[in-house]
């Protein structure tokens, strides 16, 4: 079996490319997650439900991959990993076919779940791919390439997705998704050698790894910065309705502003991080994330200031991910694809359980209640991290004593 070479130089344009084939993929997938919140409008007018109803469709997506993303990767773990990538990319074309055909809501929502299981493969594999390839003092950036992708989807994806979706209805929006999804696994197949499998690793072992107290902090202020970002984003075109009175195409202006923030911030993410390690970039992007939420009812009156709180919220999230993932493939680098595949399911369940909250938040208070309820959470993640450092500083200690 032909396998990716380690021995490349770091920055070579082979592997460069390698990589922003797993971007593609990336892109595809976090197209067929976030698209949902784009078309919320059009869901809840062509279906006839409400918002909270419309916004399962995002709970669903997200238990499905939650829950789907340790086990199938328990179940893939011996495959070689071209083939797991490239059949995950098929797997979300076929979700993304079904919702274009889906007659009526409940069908749409077993479709949702088809997708899920697909990006729940796709997503940690790819991750940990690209961590393979690359040099341990770019791996941030590596990482921060292949989520670059997923930002790329709310730069294009989400927006697109909006502004197409009032002029031909949600359902050409999941068939052109579906499309790019297959257009993506072609891509993977040319431009991707096979690549040999992780060692075979026990089903009950995939969970060892959130033993550690660092690790499983880590996990937990991703389950809670998620919860904050989509409780808000799932429901951003009801907030900016009541805040500054804006619809249509002016929403889908603002999805781009998020969308850029998001880009900037996950390369620089990736780059501070390389630089100044995890533990001060995760701090600060946690805390901007609370001030960015906390203000957004009051920033967000007006279409600049809009655009203005949009753009840094979109920076302050989407610098978040580069941080998390190298701390846990630091602190698991003999298991990081097990580690990554751990933060998947806590990325989604968050994201899931958004749905949930956002919901009843929207039903018991408004839109306005939402960016506060999600800055309380994102000042618990800042102390999770915080609890989590010191655990680590605790065990240090530890080991000098009984030595």
């Amino acid at each position: 079996m032909t396998t990716v070479s380690a021995a490349a130089p770091p920055g070579s344009p082979a592997k460069q490319a390698r990589t922003s084939v797993l971007a593609l993929g990336t892109f595809a997938v976090g197209t067929s997650g976030y698209v949902v919140a784009g078309l919320l409008p059009a869901l809840t007018t062509q279906l006839h439900v409400s918002a909270a109803t419309a916004a399962q469709l995002v709970t669903a997506f997200a238990v499905a991959y939650a829950i789907g993303s340790p086990l199938f990767a328990a179940l893939t773990g011996r495959w070689e990993r071209r083939a797991v990538l490239v059949g995950a990319l098929v797997v979300t074309a076929a979700g993304n076919a079904m919702a274009a055909l889906a007659p009526e809501y409940y069908t749409l929502l077993a479709a949702r779940v088809v997708t899920a299981i697909g990006a729940a493969v796709f997503t940690p594999a790819a991750s940990a791919v690209a961590a393979e390839l690359t040099a341990p003092e770019r791996r941030g950036r590596a990482v921060a390439l292949v989520f670059g992708g997923l930002t790329v989807a709310t730069i294009l994806g989400v927006p697109l997705g909006s502004l197409l979706s009032q002029r031909l209805g949600y359902e050409m929006v999941f068939a052109l998704v579906a499309a790019f999804s297959l257009a993506g696994a072609v891509a993977v197949r040319l431009a991707l050698p096979k690549v040999a499998p992780p060692p075979p690793v026990r089903f009950a072992e995939r969970f060892s790894v959130a033993r550690d107290t660092r690790v499983l902090a880590m996990l937990v202020t991703t389950v809670l910065a998620c919860l904050a970002a989509f409780t808000v984003y799932t429901f951003i075109s009801q907030v900016l309705a009541t805040t500054a009175g804006l619809h249509g195409t002016a929403v889908t202006v603002l999805l781009f502003c998020y969308g850029i923030g998001g880009a900037i911030g996950n390369f620089a993410g990736g780059r501070v991080t390389d630089r100044w390690g995890a533990r001060r970039p995760l701090l600060v992007v946690v805390a901007g994330l609370t001030v960015v939420l906390a203000v957004l009812p009051v920033v967000a009156s007006t279409a600049v200031g809009a655009g203005i709180v949009m753009f840094l919220w979109g920076l302050c999230t989407w610098s978040f991910n580069p941080p998390v993932q190298h701390r846990l493939i630091e602190l698991s680098p003999v298991h990081a694809g097990l580690a990554l595949s751990l933060n998947a399911s806590a990325i989604y369940l968050g994201v899931g359980l958004s749905g949930v909250l956002g919901g009843v938040v929207l039903d018991v208070g408004g839109p306005l209640l939402l960016p506060e309820v999600a800055a309380v959470l994102t000042a618990l993640a800042a102390a999770v991290v915080l609890v989590g450092w010191r655990a680590r500083t605790a065990t240090r200690k530890e080991v000098a004593v009984s030595s």
